[in-house]
């Protein structure tokens, strides 16, 4: 099943669900996408078992799946691959983590499907992209175990995490460099976790400008989803409809020999298997 949030005929949010070249819409009980995360399984399947008449998905504006009011968790370093070319691109030995490293990116970095990411060239000039499979959480838990971490998983979608490199380094954390607005696209929809089984066996990869820049598979993560889902939440509440994004595959653009950064009209896509595409435009103002 896959859930949208998208803008209705008067131009108000609205979520629903897509069934082949239709939405059906949430009733007015759900009043977000992110309400019926935060549902109980038995109110949601009421609420689904209620959804309104299909109206034909053509043209509709997709807009971001959810808009948590606190930080997106995010996973550093995450594929083997990604950490050994960044290691090599900025001339440090390789020093791989015991446990996972944690940044997060503030809720007002979120951007939606086809939004053009509104960029501003006097505070960077060193855009780039990661391709991650976005986890979001449908339980309120905490010190989950390993066994039981999928069974916290909400659903699954396609996140870009956008980062200003060189603010990224300049500052002790990753915090600023990370949570630029507009530098958190996530979408199109959030796939039901039911519908992916296993997500440690999906190809992901991103593009830009048609050319694959990235190309993976989530096997390779060096902290699979269950063992971040658990390390992270020792100790620490993870709330229903919290995102985690869990890590980029290599050949990201500061990596490259020469290093590529975004320029202004670029479009970007990021693709994985069973969820979909999620695809943005670069809209990047002149320096001043």
């Amino acid at each position: 099943m896959r859930y949208v949030s998208y803008s209705d005929a008067a131009g108000k949010p609205r979520p629903g669900v897509i069934e082949g070249d239709s939405i059906r819409p949430f009733g007015a009980e759900v009043a977000s996408l992110d309400a019926f995360v935060k549902m109980s399984p038995a109110d949601r399947k009421a609420a689904v078992a209620k959804l309104g008449a299909a109206i034909p998905a053509k043209g509709v504006k997709l807009l971001a799946p959810l808009h948590p009011q606190k930080n997106v968790f995010c996973v550093g370093r995450n594929y083997l691959a990604h950490a050994e070319e960044g290691a090599k691109a900025l001339g440090q030995e390789l020093k791989l983590p015991d446990v996972p490293t944690y940044f997060t990116k503030a809720p007002t970095s979120i951007a939606g499907p086809d939004q053009d990411l509104e960029l501003e060239g006097s505070v960077s000039p060193m855009y780039d992209w990661e391709a991650e499979l976005a986890v979001i959480i449908g339980t309120t838990c905490k010190d989950v175990s390993e066994a039981d971490a999928l069974s916290m998983v909400f659903g699954y979608s396609c996140l870009n995490d956008v980062t200003a490199r060189d603010l990224q380094r300049s500052h002790l954390q990753w915090f600023k460099g990370k949570s630029l607005d507009n530098t958190c696209p996530i979408g199109p929809w959030i796939i039901d976790a039911a519908d992916i089984g296993d997500p440690q066996k999906l190809e992901i990869m991103l593009r830009v400008n048609g050319v694959e820049k990235q190309h993976s598979n989530t096997s390779k993560m060096i902290f699979s989803v269950k063992q971040v889902i658990s390390n992270l939440s020792q100790g620490l509440t993870l709330e229903a409809g919290d995102i985690i994004a869990s890590g980029t595959p290599e050949g990201v653009g500061f990596a490259r020999t020469p290093p590529e950064f975004l320029k202004n009209g670029d479009v970007m896509e990021v693709e994985i298997e069973k969820v979909g595409i999620l695809k943005n435009a670069l809209k990047i103002s002149p320096k001043k």
